[in-house]
């Protein structure tokens, strides 16, 4: 099966510090049917006990100020990830390629906000969405819709 978005580039949805950034994990062959999805299940407890890295796969972690909020971009493919730590990444600019790796059944890629980077305790915060085409105006996706950075 064919995913459109495998390899395509991330680029950082945010500025900042780069603070944690792994690349290496293996990408995951992409399950469409419900026994193809068995041999996946009986993988979670063993990718929770592994923690983070088992569970978000190849990631960046971008730092907007030294204490947070963070930005975890997860699921990358292996070999793409462009960051590395310490590094200063501007919005737009190419983080990784879309893949399969981690707590993942399909090509996809995985963003949040935390207060923190200590993951058993961190609290998600929210996103805001700037649109560039409607004057530095705020908008929410819709389901489906593609957008670009600029």
């Amino acid at each position: 099966m064919v995913f459109v978005g495998f390899g395509a580039p991330i680029l950082a949805p945010a500025s900042g510090t780069v603070v944690a950034a792994v690349d290496g994990e293996l990408d995951h062959e992409a399950r469409r049917s419900q026994l193809a999805l068995i041999p996946y299940a009986l993988s979670q407890t063993r990718r929770v006990r592994e923690g983070v890295r088992a569970i978000a796969g190849n990631h960046v972690v971008i730092a907007l100020e030294p204490a947070g909020p963070f930005v975890l971009i997860a699921h990358l493919q292996r070999g793409s990830v462009s960051a590395a730590v310490g590094s200063v990444v501007m919005v737009g600019e190419n983080i990784g390629s879309c893949g399969n790796s981690g707590n993942s059944t399909q090509p996809h890629v995985h963003v949040q906000v935390t207060d923190s980077t200590n993951w058993p305790t961190a609290r998600g915060r929210p996103i805001v969405f700037e649109r560039p085409q409607v004057n530095g105006g705020t908008w929410l996706p819709r389901n489906g819709e593609t957008f670009t950075v600029a």
